[in-house]
């Protein structure tokens, strides 16, 4: 008796679940990853995002693929001159009970600039504001230093969220991430319970959908099966091992895979000489098997790129493949030779990518006939390096300033493109500016898209009305569940 009961523990320090009990009606339980954070303006990560994101109410979501803005927290969003921008927001309460007024957004925006958070340069790289302020108690008033269209898609972003006036006057960011308070369609029951999980009770009423979720902190193997034998209702995540099984395990109405505001690129320092002519920056591009990296160290959970933008940042629908992303290893070697480039390249990485950066390097290495070799970065590189971007917003303007940015790229018929494409009054015309833009990246190709990240989602039979979108996967509001 006494081995069977260690053995039970055991079983459940593997899997990080405890034993669930029978299903209980309109009570959802979901496995996933630990969060990094759950203080919304930091976090990064897709289990951080998940949490967050049923905890508060953005203002409101922003459809990059159509440019449709769907208000959420705010009534409306609006400009008459695209300088000037009027917030107004809906009645609402954070959990505390406590009202969520513009001073709840203005005072958490000039912390989030203030403590540096992930999402700091949404406010003060693309933002831009010259002031905001909280004109009346339901309305933010911003005032940018140039005219914008795309104040929408930056005020939408998941961490630009309030935090109570609490938290706001003891700033103990730290003890707050342990028990947030929000403003969402559920509250967190208790303080998160790191390596276990949390409770959500929904706040209101929801018909049809979960009064209660139970967050559970496990091993994605041992969640997906846990799917399978109907102990838990739904995993955030599939594992590599587990992808091809996925189709056939759970069919076509129990899995999702959606695409995530995540992508890998590999940047060239176009201020050196050796790199400076865009033929060499194609031969390597055309030298890239992607499809071994997706197979290979990404463990299924990316696509290889199809264009430089990725579908989760993407304006307008996209087809076919770019010709840089795709694999030509006789095109590649033959455009190096045109350009006499002497051979010998180090790849740098950081913490990162650096798994995925020495297979791209092997597989450069055979399919080019040239050395190349992978390295930490030392800071300033003088190589290539892979980048592995993590997007704020879904507005185009942060993912190439960025890739911009990181290669040292400059030209000013792409800056111009930009500034355009921000100042344009519509998402339509926006849109048209942002992809002549990601042409010029194509035709220049300062910086090469290699893949884009997609999560999975797979659920039981008492689980229906699945819809995911990228900075959240599924939508824990949205659930039913018999």
């Amino acid at each position: 008796m006494r081995l069977l009961v260690l053995l039970a523990v055991v079983a459940l320090a593997v899997t990080g679940c405890s034993d669930p009990g029978p299903a209980r009606p309109g009570v959802l339980s979901a496995g996933i990853r630990e969060p990094a954070t759950l203080l919304p303006a930091d976090v990064a990560d897709q289990a951080g995002r998940l949490v967050t994101g049923v905890l508060w109410t953005p203002l409101a979501d922003y459809d990059a693929a159509t440019g449709k803005l769907t208000p959420r927290a705010a009534e409306s969003i609006e400009s008459a001159d695209r300088v000037h921008w009027t917030v107004k927001l809906r009645p609402a309460t954070f959990h505390d009970g406590t009202p969520v007024t513009a001073q709840s957004y203005v005072d958490t925006w000039k912390a989030i600039a203030a403590s540096r958070w992930a999402a700091a340069p949404v406010l003060t790289k693309l933002l831009r504001a010259r002031s905001i302020e909280a004109s009346t108690s339901d309305t933010i008033s911003v005032v940018l230093d140039r005219p914008s269209g795309q104040v929408p898609a930056l005020l939408s972003a998941p961490g630009l969220v309030p935090l109570p006036a609490s938290v706001l006057a003891s700033r103990d960011w730290a003890a707050f991430a342990k028990a947030p308070v929000g403003n969402g369609p559920y509250r967190l029951d208790g303080a998160w319970r790191p390596g276990s999980g949390g409770t959500l009770k929904r706040v209101g009423e929801g018909v049809g959908k979960a009064t209660e979720i139970e967050l559970r902190v496990g091993d994605p193997a041992a969640q997906y099966d846990a799917v399978k034998a109907g102990t838990l209702d739904l995993a955030m995540e599939v594992p590599g091992e587990k992808h091809d099984a996925m189709h056939g395990d759970f069919g076509d109405d129990h899995h999702a895979t959606w695409a995530l505001p995540r992508a890998g690129y590999l940047a060239f320092p176009v201020t050196n000489p050796r790199f400076a002519d865009a033929t060499v920056r194609h031969g390597f591009a055309l030298g890239i098997d992607r499809a071994a990296l997706e197979a290979g160290p990404l463990a299924h959970q990316a696509d290889p790129a199809k264009a430089l933008l990725p579908p989760a940042d993407a304006p307008g629908e996209r087809s076919g493949t770019c010709r840089p992303c795709s694999f030509d290893a006789a095109a590649g070697k033959a455009l190096l030779q045109q350009a006499a480039f002497p051979g010998g390249a180090t790849v740098y990485f950081g913490p990162s990518t650096e798994a995925w950066t020495r297979t791209l390097v092997v597989g450069l290495h055979k399919s080019l006939d040239v050395s190349v070799t992978a390295q930490p970065s030392p800071g300033a590189a003088d190589g290539p390096s892979t980048l592995d971007v993590s997007l704020t917003t879904a507005s185009p303007y942060e993912l190439l300033s960025t890739l911009a940015a990181e290669s040292g790229y400059t030209d000013e018929v792409f800056r111009q493109s930009l500034s355009l494409a921000d100042a344009a009054a519509t998402p339509e015309e926006a849109g048209e500016l942002y992809r002549l833009a990601e042409n010029q990246l194509l035709r220049d190709l300062p910086v090469v898209p290699l893949w884009s990240g997609h999560g999975h989602a797979v659920w039981s039979s008492r689980v229906h009305d699945v819809s995911t979108t990228p900075f959240t996967g599924p939508v824990l509001a949205g659930i039913g569940v018999s």
